[in-house]
């Protein structure tokens, strides 16, 4: 199969799961039509993708939420091109990915983070992941969780688990805190080794995050919640927003690449706290 083949499935397959994401976010909602969708356009006169996003606020379950598409392509900076794979002899790209992140409006239903893409260059390769970040510790849910990441995985490859639970680990991580961002889950990059299975994975990974949103957001946001939890959700909200500022790869690839700023930067919470 060639590149421009692999790179049209994969684009499909990126826009199908954003349909998908967003029915069973406003099956959750009780509404229809809530996103308000928004297309954009990489490059100043010239044809370099781009891409949609999808933002919903302020709902019953979901204070913010955003989905988002892109396909973009071009050159990649000099500067920015020696930190990407495949680009020492050409600073050419493709990439497309999907990215969710998920505000609660009740403070016991954790954040929740899923991103995948591919990336070619000189050659191509997937990455993604998912995490979760609570405000309150529910050691039930995290085993829940990691539980049913472990079978997805382990559909594939029973190494692969322990290997990204790892990853995630290490990159979910504040170092000027001192502190992890939640209770991980999995990060993946540079899966370039056989991509039919690659992309099987992916595929069984966004149908995996779809099902555990809905399961964690059934579980916990019927849960009260006071004034005192939103407070708290409010702080650990800033801590999201360092990490998404400061480490994230996602925001600083989409910010050198000539992303929407809108869409790169919807992962911001609507509102946070610092003290």
């Amino acid at each position: 199969m060639n590149k421009d083949i692999k790179k049209i499935i994969v684009k499909n397959w990126f826009k199908t799961l954003q349909d998908m994401i967003c029915k069973e976010i406003e099956e959750l909602e009780g509404k229809k039509n809530i996103f308000n969708k928004k297309t954009w356009e990489r490059g100043n006169n010239k044809n370099e993708g781009g891409g949609e996003f999808r933002i919903y606020e302020n709902g019953k379950i979901f204070d913010k939420v955003g989905v988002n598409f892109s396909e973009v392509y071009g050159k990649f900076s000099n500067q920015f091109k020696n930190k990407i794979p495949g680009t020492n002899t050409n600073s050419k790209f493709w990439a497309s990915g999907i990215s969710v992140v998920m505000h609660m409006k009740n403070p016991h239903v954790p954040a929740m983070h899923f991103n995948t893409r591919y990336v070619y260059t000189s050659y191509g390769w997937f990455g993604g992941g998912m995490d979760v970040t609570p405000c309150f510790k529910d050691e039930k849910l995290e085993k829940w969780f990691h539980s049913e990441i472990k079978k997805t995985c382990d559909k594939h490859n029973k190494n692969y688990y322990k290997k990204y639970k790892k990853w995630c680990d290490e990159y979910f991580y504040l170092p000027h805190r001192n502190e992890p961002r939640g209770i991980g889950g999995i990060f993946f990059d540079y899966k370039k080794n056989n991509w039919e299975k690659d992309f099987s994975f992916v595929r069984e990974v966004g149908i995996s995050f779809k099902n555990i949103f809905r399961e964690i957001i059934l579980k916990k946001h019927k849960k009260k919640w006071t004034k005192k939890d939103k407070e708290i959700q409010y702080e650990k909200r800033g801590r999201y927003v360092e990490f998404n500022l400061l480490y994230d790869r996602g925001t600083k690839f989409g910010l050198n690449t000539g992303g929407n700023v809108d869409a790169i930067l919807m992962s911001l919470p609507p509102l946070a706290k610092w003290k």
